[in-house]
């Protein structure tokens, strides 16, 4: 619980007093998992700290495992699912007339996609939604008791879930990643029970929760921009127009790492053990970088792929490749089906760090 503590404090909250000690029992082993949970999702987008156990050695194995399965699997015919999904979608956008971006598209290509490829049962996905939101508001810098109250509750609810389908698996072994990793924890020496479970949570809510904000947040400023758009309606929308993208919205604002050494920096010494919060938005636009056109939004710039979006090294998102492929095809999509296409409203999720649009209603009518 100490370590959970200092983790959340970390994040700039005061979770608890020293004397509080009529918790439930219950709460704070669901607090343990929560924070472990999160300390592998940090991993996956790039803001924990270098690995220094032969476990988490493993566990970024067997996240780059995951890795080349979804590169496989992508030119194993996953555009083809992208563009049926996302033609799906456009057709339950076109009928309404209104509509609303992020609940017809945004969210449920990305997150229809990993539950398909993990193999998850259908059903539960407003209450997985809801669940997901809550405990990724945990990345945020500022948070407050009722927010992690939330989390926690969000995380409980997750974990039963996720044992559920672990289980359901079991019985209903296929072709898909969670009967790879049901196998590879049968295996016994690759991965425990808890780190399945662990694993299984931490891609199901890192494969569509920033891939929301991408296409969400980038259909929004292409709609504001026809200059832009107009580049995709006369030919397509480049891979490194998603990049750009990438780098101009910034779904991760920061990141958080901790030194491993002391590191001299603008005169200042920051010491060994010390946790830095890294603004990748800010790296994103900075000038020193990007130039006098740092804030602007150019799907032709030279070199927009050396955004930090994704991280860097070895918390470089594992799931790079298939985010990018999901934006370029929905974003295009959309951009190209609907060249009248208005924005009528729009609110943003309220997060600091996993910053996107909770709401995007568009008029696509002629």
């Amino acid at each position: 619980l100490l370590a959970a503590r200092e983790l959340l404090h970390g994040l700039g909250v005061a979770l608890a007093r020293e004397g509080d000690r009529d918790a439930d029992a219950g709460e704070r082993r669901h607090l343990r998992v929560l924070v472990r949970g999160l300390a592998l999702l940090h991993a996956v987008v790039g803001v924990h700290h270098e690995p220094a156990t032969a476990v988490r050695h493993q566990l970024l194995e067997d996240l780059a495992e995951v890795q080349r399965h979804v590169v496989e699997r992508a030119h194993d015919g996953l555009v083809l699912a992208l563009v049926q999904h996302v033609d799906e979608a456009l057709d339950r956008i076109l009928a309404q007339g209104q509509a609303d971006v992020i609940s017809e598209l945004a969210f449920t290509l990305p997150f229809d996609v990993i539950s398909e490829m993990l193999g998850m049962p259908e059903g539960e996905t407003q209450a997985l939604r809801s669940w997901s939101e809550d405990i990724v508001k945990t990345l945020d810098p500022i948070i407050t008791e009722d927010e992690i109250k939330a989390a926690v509750v969000a995380n409980r609810a997750m974990d039963a879930h996720i044992a559920n389908v672990i289980s359901w698996k079991r019985e209903n072994p296929a072709d898909d990643l969670l009967t790879a990793m049901i196998e590879a924890e049968e295996d016994g020496d690759r991965m425990s029970s808890q780190e399945l479970s662990d694993q299984v949570g931490l891609l199901f809510i890192a494969g569509h929760e920033t891939t929301v904000n991408l296409i969400g947040t980038g259909i929004a400023e292409l709609l504001g921009r026809p200059d832009q758009a107009q580049m995709i309606r006369s030919a397509e929308l480049t891979m490194n127009g998603v990049d750009e993208l990438l780098r101009f919205v910034s779904p991760v604002q920061m990141s958080r790492r901790i030194t491993t050494q002391d590191i001299e920096m603008q005169g200042r010494t920051i010491p060994t053990g010390t946790m830095v919060m890294a603004a990748l938005a800010s790296a994103n636009r900075d000038d020193a970088k990007w130039g006098a056109t740092g804030d602007e939004l150019d799907l032709t710039r030279d070199g927009a792929g050396q955004h930090l979006s994704f991280g860097s090294g070895i918390h470089y998102c594992l799931g790079a490749s298939l985010a990018k492929l999901e934006g370029q095809v929905a974003i295009g999509s959309f951009i190209k089906r609907f060249p009248n296409a208005t924005i009528v409203d729009q609110q943003f999720n309220g997060r600091i760090n996993l910053r996107g649009l909770e709401r995007l209603i568009v008029d696509v009518t002629d």
